[in-house]
C-alpha cells in the first residue's frame, strides 16, 4: 500500500518482504498414517488383485449375507422372477406339444381330448400359471389335470426349486437384518483417551458404554497396539500388532457393562508405551485398536464392537469426569458427558522415567497441590473484591434512592420572620 503512494520504495518493499520469509521457519507436517480400524469399527483395508473369484461362489450364501441391501433386494426380486419365466416357457411348452394353443382345433369340446392345463392358452396364461403354482395362490381359473405326466414332472420340479428359493432368500435376509454389528452400532466409546496416573502408576484410559437396556452377556475388551516395525534382519512389517493386558481385578477378565466403564491399562514393563513420554507421543505411528465382544442377551449372537485411537486422539494428563450419580435411589446416566475429561496432574516423563525415579511423581504432585491453593486464593480474592464492590455499589445506590428533605416556607412564616 504505501510502495503504491511511492512512499516507500517498490525495491524496498520486495527485500523486506523476502528477508521476513526467510526468517520464519517453514514447519512442514508430518504425513498422516492411514488407520487401520475408523472410528466407526470399519476396517480401512482394500483388497486387490484377488484372481481366484471362484471362491466367492464357492460360499454362496455368506456372499449374499456380505451383499449391499440394494444388491440383495435385486438378487432377491430377480430370482423370483427368472424362476416364474422359466417355468412359465416350460408350460408353454408342454401345452403346446399337447396341442393345447391352437384354437381351430375342436380337441378341447371332446371328453378324449382333455387339456394339460385349463385355460392356458397363451405365454400370458401360462406365466400366470406358473405365478400360481410356485406361491399357491390358486384362483380356480387354471389347474392342472392328470391327461400329461410331463406336466406332473414339471409342476413337482416347480415346487422343490420354489422352496429353495424361499428357503435362502428368506434366510439370507433375516441373517442380513439380524447381523452381530447392527447390536454394535449401540455400544459406543469415547472419542479421546487419555494417559493419567491412577494408584501411583501411568495408565492409558477411555470410556465405553451401552445404550440399551438389554445387557452384553461376558463381555470382554481387548486392546491391540498396531505399528509398522522393522526386524533385525531388516524385514519391515507394515502392521504388526502387540496386544497389550488390561487391568481388570476380575480373574474371568469378564467386564458387567450395565453402565459406562472407564477401561484401564497400566503401562508397565510389559506395555509398548513404556517408553514414550508425552513429548514423543504426538511422533508415533502408532494405533490403539480395541475390541469389545459379548454375546446378545436377546438373541444370543456374539457381537463385537471396534474403535481405534491414534497419536493424535490420545490426550496426556487429562481424566475422564464422572458421569454416574445416584438420584433418588436410582443411578443415572448423564450420556452428554460421556467423553468429557479435565486437566489433572500428570507426569510429562515416560513410564520408565518414572519407575527409575518415583520423586518425580512426588514433586508433580506437590506441584499440582501448590498451584490448586493458589489458584483457590485467588478464586478467594476474586470473591473478596467482588463482594465488596457489591457492597459499595449497593451503597450507592441507597444513598442515591434516599429522598432529600424539602423544608416548605409558608407566606405567613415569612411574613413573621421579616417583621422580627
Amino acid at each position: 500500500m504505501l510502495a503504491r503512494k511511492s512512499i516507500i520504495p517498490e525495491e524496498y518493499v520486495l527485500a523486506r518482504i523476502a528477508a521476513e520469509n526467510l526468517r520464519k521457519p517453514r514447519i512442514r507436517d508430518r504425513p498422516r498414517k492411514a488407520r487401520f480400524i475408523a472410528k466407526n469399527g470399519a476396517c480401512n483395508l482394500a483388497h486387490k488383485n484377488i484372481r481366484e473369484q471362484g471362491r466367492f461362489l464357492q460360499d454362496i450364501f455368506t456372499t449374499l449375507v456380505d451383499l449391499k441391501w440394494r444388491h440383495t433386494l435385486v438378487i432377491f426380486t430377480m430370482s423370483f422372477l427368472c424362476s416364474w419365466l422359466l417355468f412359465a416357457m416350460m408350460w408353454w411348452l408342454v401345452a403346446f406339444a399337447h396341442g393345447d394353443m391352437d384354437p381351430s382345433t375342436e380337441k378341447l369340446r371332446t371328453a378324449r381330448s382333455t387339456p394339460c392345463v385349463t385355460c392356458v392358452r397363451s405365454f400370458t396364461s401360462a406365466f400366470l400359471f406358473s405365478i400360481e403354482v410356485q406361491v399357491t395362490i390358486g384362483f380356480g381359473g387354471r389347474m392342472m389335470t392328470e391327461e400329461c405326466p410331463l406336466a406332473i414332472t414339471v409342476l413337482i420340479l416347480q415346487n422343490i426349486v420354489g422352496l429353495i428359493i424361499n428357503a435362502v432368500m428368506l434366510g439370507c435376509i433375516f441373517m442380513k437384518t439380524a447381523q452381530a454389528h447392527r447390536r454394535a452400532e449401540t455400544l459406543i466409546f469415547s472419542r479421546q483417551a487419555v494417559i493419567a496416573v491412577r494408584n501411583g502408576k501411568l495408565c492409558f484410559m477411555f470410556r465405553v458404554g451401552d445404550l440399551r437396556k438389554s445387557m452384553i452377556i461376558s463381555a470382554s475388551v481387548r486392546i491391540q497396539v498396531v505399528r509398522k516395525t522393522t526386524t533385525p534382519e531388516g524385514e519391515v512389517i507394515p502392521i504388526h500388532q502387540v496386544d497389550i493386558p488390561v487391568d481388570n481385578p476380575i480373574e474371568s477378565n469378564n467386564i458387567f457393562l450395565v453402565a459406562p466403564l472407564i477401561i484401564c491399562h497400566v503401562i508397565d514393563k510389559r506395555s509398548p508405551l513404556y517408553d514414550i513420554s508425552a513429548s514423543d507421543l504426538a511422533l508415533q505411528d502408532l494405533e490403539l485398536i480395541v475390541i469389545l465382544e459379548g454375546v446378545v442377551e436377546t438373541t444370543g449372537i456374539t457381537t463385537q464392537a471396534r474403535t481405534s485411537y491414534v497419536a493424535e486422539e490420545i490426550l496426556w494428563g487429562h481424566r475422564f469426569v464422572p458421569i454416574v450419580t445416584e438420584e433418588e435411589g436410582v443411578y443415572a446416566v448423564d450420556y452428554s458427558k460421556f467423553g468429557n475429561t479435565v486437566k489433572v496432574a500428570a507426569p510429562r516423563c515416560s513410564a520408565r522415567e518414572l519407575d527409575e525415579k518415583p520423586s518425580i511423581l512426588i514433586q508433580t504432585l506437590q506441584k499440582s497441590e501448590l498451584s490448586h491453593q493458589n489458584s483457590l486464593r485467588k478464586r478467594n480474592s476474586m470473591r473478596r473484591n467482588n463482594s465488596i464492590r457489591r457492597s459499595n455499589s449497593m451503597r450507592r445506590t441507597n444513598s442515591s434512592l434516599i429522598v432529600p428533605k424539602v423544608q416548605f416556607i409558608t407566606p405567613e412564616g415569612s411574613q413573621s420572620a421579616s417583621e422580627t
